[in-house]
């Protein structure tokens, strides 16, 4: 391998491989790099009480590089979700088409950012020169639109990175993914192929957004009273496509969920959503309708307890009550960690008298997402020399890598990398050369990364056996306890049907303070090991349970 003045390319994915979100990957000539999107994640059931999880910075500022800029593919929250945490640390230019650049000014306005960041919007038709970098960009297909991806010409020979993609033949907005580009740049040799890995394990295609129109048709012609229709609020072909058919079939709409007003309104000011004029009313303005010429479109698609779809499925919501006759149309794709938080909301809708239609049992969505013959295809357009499999969890990743070496490519020039290889590439080798130690960072609130694996677990323990506080008031001068101990117990049982379990901690604890008649501050420190063992012992044997048990000593 040659060293790196001699002409290495270095890749770091710090998120994005070896799960779904989270995406961000740096991209090294020398000291200068550039950053491919700043995505995040969102939290699973593993993760209690955690808003958001973003890529940890700590290995790429110790690299010391020279950050020129972060180039954002499109305006999914997995790919820029996280850029008002990164920019806050790391105030470099941000590049991104028009409407990819609306949406992530929405998250810039929200943290106070707009003023002290530094934004350029950029297109197809004119590349972008960072350092050694000349980037041009590439029209792409996906469910939202002004998606590219990228072709960095770089002084180690050309990378292209795919960003989120599909090829759709059809697209809503006639943006069909630049075919004749990409092949333009395989005539002249590409280095490295990083390729959109989410759906490698689906065979055939995607399909294309125009298909759902059918089904969209169908459910507008026999609703007999309202229709809820949840989708992701980035997915502004769906939305257009909703829009259109409540127009054909004499309906209005009403927008409902924060994100899904904010994100219609931003893509309709910079012209990739037409809104038919009249047809959106306001959601106070909706029981002047008949319920047959209503439609609600709504964030919630996912089940996320605090949507708007959640708070109507549990008559929580302000204005919108669910009730017989309506019909639910959930227009996106069960995410996988979400389909028990989904099925639930389906459940309530049915609970209520509503009908429901989703993906598994009618033909509502499509996903935005390569699947297999695309994939196959991107690789012979591309025919690149070496091939890094990109966003996706590992079995995604190794999946894709299966395609890349049926479709010709020489087994050792497939590399799967997971987030911390730092991968080197040149025309005569690519390797992992090192692994830097990547976290994920969770947001809880306010607190940033302050949320450890440590008190994630004591969150899981906490929701799963209860919390048992045991509390002493101590002598300081003669070490004798002169209250307690005593007990309260949160989650880990009723007393009513174990009415004698807190005696039963009391007497074990005793028994225990007995054995080792502590007579000393220092002691005492040292006797609360033992305490909460005698607690949490005794409750396993009655019960088959460990609480985490909290040992208060008080000293006078």
């Amino acid at each position: 391998m040659q060293d790196l003045e001699n002409g290495v390319l270095k890749l770091l994915p710090i998120g994005g491989l070896g799960e779904i979100g989270m995406n961000m990957m740096v991209v090294a000539w020398g000291r200068d790099a550039f950053i491919i999107d700043s995505g995040l994640l969102f939290p699973d059931e593993s993760m209690p009480g955690v808003d958001l999880v973003i890529p940890d910075l700590e290995p790429l500022l110790k690299l010391d590089w020279n950050i020129l800029g972060i180039v954002l593919t499109h305006g999914h929250e997995d790919h820029i979700g996280a850029l008002p945490y990164v920019l806050a640390r790391l105030p470099v230019p941000v590049y991104a088409t028009e409407l990819t650049m609306g949406l992530a000014e929405h998250r810039l306005e929200e943290f106070g950012l707009i003023e002290s960041s530094e934004r350029c919007v950029v297109s197809a038709d004119a590349p972008l020169e960072l350092g050694p970098f000349h980037i041009d960009l590439i029209d792409m297909c996906h469910s939202v639109p002004d998606g590219v991806g990228l072709a960095v010409r770089t002084p180690a020979g050309l990378l292209m990175h795919s960003g989120d993609f599909k090829l759709d033949p059809t697209p809503i907005d006639g943006r069909v993914c630049d075919v004749e580009k990409i092949s333009s740049y395989a005539d002249g040799g590409v280095l490295a192929l990083l390729s959109d890995s989410t759906n490698a394990e689906h065979p055939g295609q995607a399909g294309s957004e125009i298909l759902v129109r059918p089904s969209l048709e169908r459910i507008f012609r026999e609703a007999p009273g309202r229709i809820f229709i949840a989708t992701f609020s980035s997915n502004i072909h769906r939305i257009q496509q909703v829009l259109r058919v409540a127009e054909e079939f004499g309906r209005k709409v009403v927008l409902v969920g924060r994100s899904m007003v904010t994100n219609t309104r931003i893509a309709s000011e910079r012209g990739y959503l037409d809104i038919p004029r009249g047809i959106l009313i306001d959601l106070k303005d909706m029981d002047q309708l008949p319920d047959e010429r209503v439609t609600i479109l709504s964030t919630g698609s996912q089940g996320e307890p605090m949507s708007a779809l959640s708070l109507m499925a549990y008559d929580r919501h302000k204005y919108l009550t669910v009730k017989r006759g309506d019909l639910l149309v959930l227009s996106s794709r069960f995410i996988p960690g979400n389909e028990k938080d989904i099925s639930q909301i389906i459940n309530e809708f049915f609970r209520r008298g509503a009908l429901v239609e989703y993906e598994k049992i009618s033909h509502v969505h499509v996903s935005g997402h390569a699947c297999q013959d695309e994939l196959r295809a991107m690789l012979r357009l591309v025919r690149p020399r070496y091939f890094i499999p990109v966003h996706g969890e590992y079995r995604h990743l190794v999946s894709h890598a299966h395609l890349a070496i049926e479709e010709g490519i020489p087994r050792e020039r497939v590399i799967v990398t997971t987030d911390g290889d730092l991968l080197e590439i040149s025309h005569d080798a690519a390797r992992v050369a090192s692994q830097v130690q990547v976290n994920k960072v969770f947001v809880d609130g306010k607190g940033i990364g302050d949320v450890g694996n440590e008190v994630l677990r004591d969150r899981r323990v906490l929701s799963e056996v209860g919390l048992l506080f045991v509390a002493l008031v101590v002598d300081r001068g003669t070490g004798r306890i002169t209250a307690g101990p005593e007990i309260s117990s949160i989650g880990v049982t009723y007393e009513e049907t174990e009415p004698g379990l807190i005696e039963g901690i009391r007497g074990a604890i005793e028994q225990k303070l007995a054995e080792l008649s502590p007579c000393a501050a220092e002691e005492w420190d040292q006797a609360k090991e033992e305490i909460r063992l005698a607690a949490r012992r005794y409750v396993n044997r009655i019960l088959g349970r460990k609480p985490l048990v909290q040992t208060v000593i008080l000293y006078t």
